[in-house]
């Protein structure tokens, strides 16, 4: 069952059958897995068999072996050709002969041994995301509508975290919680970070036995997914009780961790590129003397892939647009004391973001919202 009605694969697959004209490509290579999603509404697996979408300037095609045809769910796709093959044909010739002249574009999610056999067929290849990237980067009104809904749900979920957090529980059983919590709004739990004290220092920490304390600092990140396969993700820090009672240097290192958090969201705006948005919230980090402990990228997008393009990285050259959906998440972690993020996914607009997570940013136990 697809997210959409067909109409709206229909229109994607067209805009990719433009943007290969457009940019004069030979076509694109598709395997599954969340690209193939996006133009087709179809999760379905081949494993090891190439299964495989072509798009070439004029017309759409499917390769896949027969015996996995009828789970595709592609009945409705009236502009796609389906091509069964069996066990000794060449998958690989069946693709590239569909294909026009030119640099042909290849997915993200198919493996080496598909990739190479593709390359010894084709005059020159590069990644599908990097040729039309503005055909996922972009994201459409049903898009827009599932990553609100997404928001909205683990949003749900870290109003209830901070209730959690009491002295003498662990990590783990904070964490299981989290994740039946994540069901009850999403289908799927894609990931449950709990890291407490000196374990907050470590980005992707998962969760441990450790115990919590009293004024511990606590990251808590979160994310699910929706019967549409659509993502959420969201990053609060906390404080266990009090907050006040936190490390004193870990109040200060907050304080300038919201700032940088602020001046991200104020200098995001369409056409800032991705590099300087890293600078805006990177430049108060490392102003306030914490430059070195901000050791990943300022965000990421997000869609039907919890990680897609556009990265918001230092130095890329890669121009923000409206209706781009992507993380602002910058962080400060002091190695083996604490760490802090705070993540809002955000949708950019005309004129700036919209966040959609509406979730309060403080260390305090009370979470209301937030709309700013």
């Amino acid at each position: 069952m697809t997210a959409f009605n067909s109409d709206v694969y229909i229109e994607r697959r067209a805009k990719a059958g433009e943007l290969v004209k457009q940019r004069g490509l030979g076509g694109l290579v598709i395997g599954t897995g969340a690209e193939f999603a996006y133009l087709t509404g179809s999760w379905a697996s081949s494993h090891e068999r190439l299964t495989a979408l072509v798009i070439a300037p004029d017309a759409a095609a499917v390769i896949a072996p027969v015996t996995d045809i009828q789970s595709l769910g592609l009945e409705d796709a009236s502009d796609v050709n389906v091509v069964g093959w069996r066990d000794g044909d060449n998958p690989y010739k069946l693709a590239a002969e569909r294909l026009s002249q030119g640099t042909v574009g290849l997915g993200s999610s198919l493996t080496a041994d598909h990739v190479f056999a593709l390359q010894a067929l084709l005059p020159e290849t590069e990644l599908a995301a990097d040729a039309v990237a503005d055909l996922f980067m972009v994201k459409d009104a049903e898009e827009v509508a599932q990553l609100s809904a997404a928001g909205e749900a683990i949003d749900r979920v870290h109003e209830r975290a901070a209730e959690l957090l009491k002295p003498g529980r662990t990590e783990r059983e904070i964490a299981e919680e989290l994740h039946a919590m994540i069901l009850q709004e999403h289908e799927r739990v894609e990931f449950v970070i709990v890291g407490s004290g000196p374990n907050g220092s470590n980005p992707h920490h998962d969760f441990s036995a450790r115990v919590l304390q009293e004024g511990d600092p606590v990251v808590v990140d979160l994310g699910g997914a929706l019967p549409s396969g659509y993502q959420s993700d969201c990053t609060r820090t906390h404080v266990v009780g009090d907050p006040a009672r936190a490390p004193q240097d870990f109040l200060d290192a907050y304080a300038v961790l919201e700032r940088a958090f602020q001046a991200a969201c104020d200098a995001a705006r369409p056409g800032i590129t991705a590099g300087e948005l890293d600078a805006a919230a990177r430049d108060v980090i490392t102003e306030a003397g914490y430059g070195e402990y901000f050791t990943h990228r300022l965000g990421h997008g997000i869609g039907l892939s919890g990680h897609e393009q556009p990265f918001i990285i230092a130095g890329s050259d890669v121009v923000l647009r409206e209706g781009m959906a992507f993380s602002i998440e910058p962080g400060i972690y002091k190695p083996g004391e604490w760490g802090m993020r705070i993540e809002d996914i955000v949708r950019m607009t005309a004129d700036g973001i919209e966040p959609l997570n509406r979730t309060r940013r403080d260390l305090g136990h009370d979470l209301g919202h937030d709309n700013a």
